[in-house]
């Protein structure tokens, strides 16, 4: 199965105390397939960023974990910095990489967004691509105010009411968690001290105040220089030369210059090419010129071994992948015939009257395959998490204090992924009964098998939430989704009443 790759690149108001910062990015390490890139501090800003890639699940419960020992090591009360913020950990980006789409990245600031509200109480915003309101796209309306001000309005104003969470601060603040299109976070230093001149500048260059498209800018007071802080949302529209020689100009107009420019995490490779080519006038310039360009052009047309099937996979003595992906998989193939059935009956005369009806279940059984499909590397993640907790060390009080509430967390995780494959099973299989009642009357086997695959994955996704809520020592912590699961077996009994009804009114055996 070809892996995705989402980076995330959470900023956190601490810069001044590395040793809290080195705990945010032990529990980020700490999550196995993820690995760490980058790590950007400010000091004056107070403000860190830290950059790390891997699957979607290993991502998103490395940005929980990390949004959670920030919340305990991180008192807003007590902070400053330059940088607006909301909260200990500020904003969580997802970015989509390889075999990743903006959609995938939605779901998981979504999921998270979720996570941290009910289980840390701390108020979440959606922004940018996940945003659910159309005044929160923009980050710097959610952050009107900075915590100070939302402090004094969430409980109060309908306006500042959170997507996630309590209406209520605590001292980790608020977080804003969101999807998005690689950013360019870069500043530019001015060769004076008069903060005033950085300001102007940066009025003139950001896109709210009339400047130039998808640039965000600030100014301000940074080691004694006047800094434009700049954030590139689409450095293909607009790339960094352009903005790097307006800064310039402007700096011209108020009797100073650029004195040196910084980058704050990383940036893709891509933009940097264009801004050297752009200075050093290559007009006929073919990227493939780039040496390392055409060695990883080279490297990828040399034959490649034919990759795993997921069969083989699943047939192999390991422990990942076992029955919570297979029932992911088995989901994922009911939702497929389902989305077949309903595109079998699109078109047809004698079924014109179930044509928008139909088109709607087959956008509804996409979906519903995705996620699925998703959730067959979810699973494998999830466990080997669990199985990552266990190898901790325990060899003094505070390792295994440390041991059990990673064992806990993790488990619970593992718990949640079949919980939420049961979920969409039972979504599957509500949708075959409908193609199994009004679809194409020669594909309802096929709706019947739908139905079959997505309640053989119901079975096993129970099995798997089951086996791992059992392994709690605080059962409790369970309860609520065991009833959960209860409810869904009850939906499938009475769905599979009704499709065999079915298969008989409609004359079939």
């Amino acid at each position: 199965m070809t892996t995705q790759l989402i980076e995330c690149i959470p900023n956190f108001s601490e810069a001044r105390r590395p040793e809290v910062i080195d705990q945010i990015a032990a529990a980020i390490e700490s999550v196995e397939e993820v690995k760490l890139l980058d790590r950007s501090s400010d000091l004056d800003h107070n403000r860190t960023v830290l950059t790390f890639v891997g699957p979607p699940f290993a991502v998103e419960e490395a940005a929980f974990r990390a949004v959670k020992t920030a919340s305990e090591l991180i008192d807003m009360d007590n902070h400053k910095g330059e940088h607006p913020r909301l909260g200990a950990t500020d904003v969580v980006p997802f970015v989509p990489l390889s075999g990743a789409s903006m959609d995938d990245c939605i779901v998981l600031a979504k999921r998270l967004g979720e996570r941290v509200g009910n289980e840390l109480g701390i108020p979440v915003y959606l922004y940018e691509a996940a945003a659910v309101r159309p005044e929160r796209v923009n980050l710097e309306n959610i952050r009107k105010g900075q915590y100070e001000g939302l402090k004094a309005e969430i409980e109060s104003n309908p306006e500042r009411q959170p997507d996630y969470g309590p209406a209520k601060l605590g001292t980790a603040g608020a977080t804003v968690i969101g999807a998005r299109n690689p950013l360019i976070a870069f500043n530019v230093y001015l060769t004076t001290e008069d903060v005033d001149i950085a300001r102007k500048i940066a009025k003139a260059i950001r896109h709210s105040s009339g400047g130039l498209r998808y640039v965000k800018a600030l100014g301000m007071l940074v080691d004694g220089r006047a800094q434009v802080s700049i954030n590139f949302t689409n450095f293909r529209e607009t790339p960094l030369a352009r903005v790097i020689e307006t800064i310039r100009r402007e700096a011209q107009r108020y009797g100073t210059s650029v004195h040196h420019s910084e980058l704050i995490g990383l940036i893709p490779q891509e933009a940097l090419v264009d801004a050297a080519v752009w200075y050093t006038q290559l007009d006929a310039f073919d990227k493939a010129q780039v040496l390392e360009a055409r060695l990883f052009e080279t490297s990828a047309s040399s034959p490649q071994p034919k990759p795993v099937s997921f069969i083989e996979e699943l047939a192999a003595p390991t422990a990942t992948p076992g029955g919570g992906s297979a029932g992911a998989y088995a989901g994922a193939m009911g939702a497929s015939l389902v989305a077949m059935v309903a595109g079998l009956t699109l078109g047809k005369k004698k079924y014109a009257e179930v044509e928008a009806q139909m088109q709607a279940i087959r956008v509804m059984a996409e979906s519903l395959r995705k996620e699925l499909t998703q959730a067959v590397d979810d699973d494998s993640s999830a466990f080997e998490a669990v199985m990552g907790a266990f190898r901790l060390p325990k060899e003094t009080e505070e390792q295994q204090s440390k041991r059990n509430a990673t064992i806990h967390l993790t488990t619970l995780n593992a718990a949640r992924v079949p919980l939420r494959v049961a979920k969409d099973a039972v979504k599957v299989m509500e949708l075959a009964c409908k193609c199994a009642k009004e679809a194409n009357i020669n594909a309802i086997s096929d709706s019947m098998s739908g139905f079959a695959m997505s309640r053989a994955a119901l079975t096993a996704a129970c099995y798997n939430v089951r086996i791992n809520l059992n392994s709690l020592e605080d059962k409790s912590m369970g309860e609520k989704m065991l009833e959960e699961l209860k409810e869904l077996e009850t939906k499938a009994d009475e769905l599979e009443k009704e499709i065999r009804k079915m298969l008989e009114t409609r004359g079939r055996v």
